[in-house]
């Protein structure tokens, strides 16, 4: 068996998905172009953020409140992006397996590539421009450089774009 396929000679396909359009349109054209005829096993992984990385260290008094609401709010929008992935998957008739991982994405969806030796990772692009991808660093820009496999970076028209980002 090849490192980059699965148990029946299936290409493994990770799909980094979160709560954004973007990768919602990655993961049905994944679907639809990669996966659809069968020849390719699909892993869904959703990296869920720790409430310390979105609370911050060092919060003062009162925080462990604020940390059990960040985790319930957390919890919530994994629970709602695997139920969106599960959808599409049974509307598309098509089987994967779906991981919510506790990390920064970037780390995540790199060490599901090696956990499931992936063939291909693939991600949505969310369009940042150069200064707020400076900030903000790129998910796909440290996955196509960190990956032991390739990286697909699915990018949405133009006209799907405009919508999505004014919704």
């Amino acid at each position: 068996m090849a490192a980059a396929e699965g148990e029946q000679g299936k290409t493994v396909v990770v799909v980094g998905v979160d709560d954004s359009e973007h990768s919602n349109y990655a993961l049905e054209w994944t679907m639809q172009h990669l996966a659809g005829g069968g020849g390719a096993e699909l892993v869904i992984v959703h990296a869920k953020p720790s409430p310390s990385s979105v609370v911050g260290f060092g919060a003062g008094p009162g925080s462990g409140e604020v940390v059990r609401y960040v985790e319930a709010d957390l919890r919530k929008t994994a629970e709602d992006v695997v139920e969106k992935a599960r959808r599409l998957c049974i509307a598309n008739a098509m089987h994967a397996l779906i991981e919510v991982i506790e990390g920064e994405p970037r780390y995540v969806l790199c060490n599901a590539v090696e956990k499931h030796s992936a063939g291909l990772l693939v991600v949505g692009s969310h369009g940042y421009g150069a200064i707020k991808r400076a900030f903000l660093g790129s998910v796909s820009d440290y996955c196509a450089h960190h990956a032991h496999c390739s990286v697909m970076i699915v990018k949405q028209p133009k006209a799907k774009r405009s919508r999505a980002e004014t919704a």
